[in-house]
C-alpha cells in the first residue's frame, strides 16, 4: 500500500510504502536509523540488520542526506515518536543519492540559511512554520465563506495608492506610471458596493527601508471591506477572525506547535472580546511606562506597541487615533474630527500591529477634500470617489498581515521565516 507520512497511522501493523527523502539518519551496530520526510510529516525508519537482506542494510548505512528513496516497512505504534508511528524497515529503493548536501545538522548562520532558502524549508522547523501558515490560509476562506463574504481579486499593477506613493515600487505600463500594489483596499471598496461583503487575499509591496524583524518587501494581506457595517461591528468581526485563526492553529497544528516549543497557553488565551484602548488612553499609559517624550500625534513604534501590549494577555485594539497619523480615506470620529474612526490590533508577546482597520470615508463631498488636502490627483482616484456618488453606503474595512500573524501564532521571531522565500531590504535571492 503507497501512502504519505502523514497518512500512516490509517495501517498500524500493516506494509506501506513511502515516497520519501532522508533528513538525517544516525546507526548504531547493527540498526540503522533513518529520519524520513515527504513533505506531509517526519517519521523514524528503523532498519535491523538481521531482519533485511545484506544489501538493503548496507544501503542504509550509506546512503546520504536529502537523498530520495522509496521505503517499505511495517507501520508501528511508537508513544515515543512525536508522530505516535515508526516504520519497520523491509526495503529500500534508491531514487536519488544526494552528494554534499550543504546544510548539515551543524548550526549554519542566518545568511547561510538565507542563500540555501530553498533548501531550509526542508527542515523540521521550517515545515511546521509553512504548516501553519497553510492553516491559517486555510481558516480564513472557511471563515469568511462561512460569513457570506465573496472572494475579490484586486489588480497587483495600480496607477493610484491608498496611501500615497512615497512608499511605492514604480514601473512603467507602457506609456503611464504604475506602482506595484500596496493595498487591495481600494478595489475591495467597490467591490462591497457590488457584492455587499467581500475580502481579498494577495501580495502587497512597500518600499520602505526597513530592517525589523516584523517587516518585509513583500508580503501578504487579507483585506475585507463591507457595506452597511460601521466601525464598532467591524472590530467585532476582526476578532472573531483573530479568534477564530488561533483556535484553527490549536485544533490542527499541535505536531507543528510541539516543533517550535511554542506555548500553547498563551493562544488558548486568545478569545473574543478583546480589550480596546483609545490613542488618548495608549498615550497616558505609556507616560506611566517611562516614555516621557511622546506626544499627542506621535505615532507609536515598536517598543511602545510592545509597552502597551504587555498589560494584557491577549490582542489589545487602539482606537480613534489622530487624524494627522492616518490616510485619508478614513472617517472621522463624530465627537471630534482630529480623531479617526480606526483601530490597529497588537498581538502580545512583543509582535506588533497585526490588523489596521476603519471605517471608510462615504460622503463625496469630505473624500474629494481629503483627497485635495493630501495632494493626490483627483484624476487618479475619479472611480474611487464614484463609489460615493452612486449609492454610498457606511462601510469598514481592515487588512491583516499574515506573515506577522504567522509569525506570533508559531511563536517565530523574524518574519523572514514565515514566507516561502522572503523579500527584504538587500535580499532578492533565491
Amino acid at each position: 500500500m503507497k501512502t504519505t507520512i502523514a497518512q500512516v497511522g490509517r495501517y498500524v501493523n500493516e506494509q506501506v510504502t513511502i515516497g520519501a527523502w532522508i533528513a538525517n539518519k544516525r546507526s548504531s551496530g547493527k540498526i540503522a536509523f533513518l529520519q524520513l520526510r515527504d513533505g506531509t510529516g517526519f517519521i523514524q525508519g528503523v532498519v535491523v540488520k538481521a531482519e533485511v537482506p545484506e544489501d538493503v542494510f548496507a544501503l542504509a548505512k550509506s546512503i546520504t542526506q536529502e537523498s530520495s528513496l522509496y521505503v517499505t516497512g511495517t507501520v508501528r505504534e511508537d508513544e515515543r515518536s512525536p508522530s505516535g508511528y515508526e516504520l519497520s524497515v523491509e526495503q529500500i529503493e534508491l531514487i536519488h543519492q544526494a552528494t554534499d548536501y550543504p546544510i548539515t545538522p551543524k548550526q549554519h548562520g542566518t545568511e547561510f540559511l538565507m542563500d540555501h532558502r530553498h533548501l531550509w524549508l526542508r527542515s523540521k522547523r521550517q515545515h511546521a512554520i509553512m504548516k501553519i501558515r497553510s492553516q491559517i490560509i486555510r481558516s480564513t476562506y472557511d471563515f469568511f465563506s462561512e460569513r457570506g463574504f465573496t472572494k475579490l481579486d484586486s489588480p497587483i499593477l495600480t496607477g493610484s495608492s491608498p496611501e500615497g506613493t512615497s512608499e511605492l515600487f514604480h514601473t512603467k505600463y507602457f506609456d503611464e506610471d504604475a506602482y506595484l500594489s500596496q493595498s487591495g483596499q481600494l478595489y475591495a471598496e467597490a467591490g462591497a458596493m457590488a457584492l455587499g461583503r467581500v475580502f481579498t487575499f494577495g501580495p502587497t509591496f512597500r518600499a520602505e527601508k526597513s530592517k525589523t524583524r516584523r517587516h518585509l518587501i513583500e508580503f501578504w494581506m487579507i483585506e475585507p471591506e463591507m457595506a452597511f457595517v460601521e466601525h464598532e461591528e467591524s472590530l467585532e468581526i476582526q476578532e472573531q477572525y483573530v479568534a477564530h485563526l488561533a483556535k484553527a492553529v490549536l485544533d490542527h497544528c499541535q505536531l507543528e506547535l510541539k516543533q517550535l516549543g511554542r506555548d500553547v497557553t498563551k493562544l488558548e488565551a486568545i478569545k473574543a472580546p478583546f480589550p480596546r484602548i483609545t490613542y488618548d488612553e495608549a498615550l497616558d499609559l505609556l507616560k506611566e511606562k517611562g516614555f516621557d517624550d511622546i506626544l499627542w500625534g506621535d505615532d507609536f513604534g515598536s517598543p511602545h506597541e510592545t509597552a502597551i501590549a504587555e498589560h494584557f494577555d491577549k490582542p489589545v485594539f487602539i482606537t480613534r487615533y489622530p487624524r494627522s497619523l492616518k490616510p485619508f480615506y478614513m472617517q472621522p470620529a463624530p465627537e471630534r474630527d482630529d480623531v479617526v474612526l480606526c483601530a490597529d490590533l497588537i498581538a502580545p508577546e512583543g509582535y506588533g500591529e497585526i490588523i489596521g482597520g476603519s471605517e471608510r470615508i462615504h460622503d463625496y463631498d469630505l473624500l474629494k477634500q481629503e483627497l485635495e488636502k493630501h495632494n493626490l490627483p483627483l484624476d487618479a482616484y475619479g472611480w474611487y470617489l464614484d463609489l460615493r456618488k452612486y449609492g454610498s453606503v457606511p462601510h469598514s474595512g481592515f487588512g491583516l498581515g499574515l506573515e506577522r500573524t504567522v509569525a506570533w501564532l508559531s511563536g517565530t521571531e523574524h518574519v523572514r521565516e514565515t514566507i516561502p522565500f522572503p523579500r527584504l531590504l538587500n535580499r532578492l535571492y533565491p
